[in-house]
């Protein structure tokens, strides 16, 4: 990916205090990477075997740019290649009554998976090194629609949009040769994933979906989704007529 060594490259990892953030930061440090860890938690961080962290809530834009200035500081520093950013951090919440519609969650998981990936745009890809690649957290419930994800599928699938977006727009800056993957896990097992009431096929271990990130960005891949044979179905699946959709989906969602 980058003719720099793996120790002079940083890897910026938001919402590393937990579940496929901490596994990414764990794999990329036994790596070699220098690992600028992010996340709410300091005590969570600072116990982290990283070479950095960065305190901060990734919805306070004020909080994020206090941490791209500490990340400017910390680059120079240490004459370090900011080669990856991954914008892993988010949030999952479920509409449970679709007649008594919540619309402070559906605003609270937008702003959280969405709107503050944007402050985290603003505030890092400046400082992105040639040839970096840029990592964003969609989802593989992007593929179909699912029964109470109205927000979080929605906020998923704008990132899937915002990242195809972003690439183009990064492609006609060929002297920068930045890259764009757009992540979409099937069910990986995490905090998060913990919560659901409902099954889960062919989950993969957080540990598992960091190795497969990896080297998904190391090829700077467009998409990085797996597992593959639960993704492949869901995108077959995507191709039936929308009212066939509809009656399998919905069913399901009522047993």
């Amino acid at each position: 990916m980058n003719s720099h060594s793996a120790s002079s490259q940083a890897i910026l990892i938001t919402g590393a205090t937990s579940g496929i953030g901490l596994a990414c930061a764990n794999y990329y440090t036994s790596q070699g990477f220098h690992v600028i860890a992010c996340g709410r938690n300091e005590s969570i961080l600072n116990g982290l075997n990283t070479k950095h962290f960065l305190t901060f809530d990734i919805t306070s834009p004020e909080q994020v740019t206090a941490a791209s200035i500490a990340l400017k500081q910390h680059l120079s520093q240490h004459d370090l290649q900011l080669t990856q950013v991954i914008l892993n951090a988010g949030t999952c919440e479920y509409i449970e009554n679709v007649f008594e519609f919540d619309a402070a969650l559906f605003s609270r998981v937008i702003t959280t998976n969405l709107i503050a990936i944007g402050y985290c745009i603003e505030a890092f890809l400046p400082f992105m090194a040639k040839g970096g690649q840029l990592g964003l957290m969609s989802s593989s419930a992007t593929y179909l629609p699912f029964p109470r994800a109205e927000a979080y599928g929605a906020s998923k699938a704008a990132i899937s949009y915002l990242g195809r977006s972003l690439r183009m727009d990064l492609a006609a800056k060929p002297n920068q040769a930045i890259g764009v993957s757009v992540i979409c896990p099937g069910f990986v097992k995490t905090p998060l994933t913990d919560k659901n009431d409902f099954a889960m096929p062919m989950r993969v271990s957080s540990e598992q979906a960091a190795q497969r990130i990896f080297a998904g960005m190391e090829k700077r891949h467009f998409e990085i989704h797996f597992p593959k044979r639960f993704t492949f179905i869901l995108k077959c699946l995507s191709w039936l007529p929308e009212k066939l959709l509809i009656n399998i989906l919905a069913e399901k969602s009522t047993k």
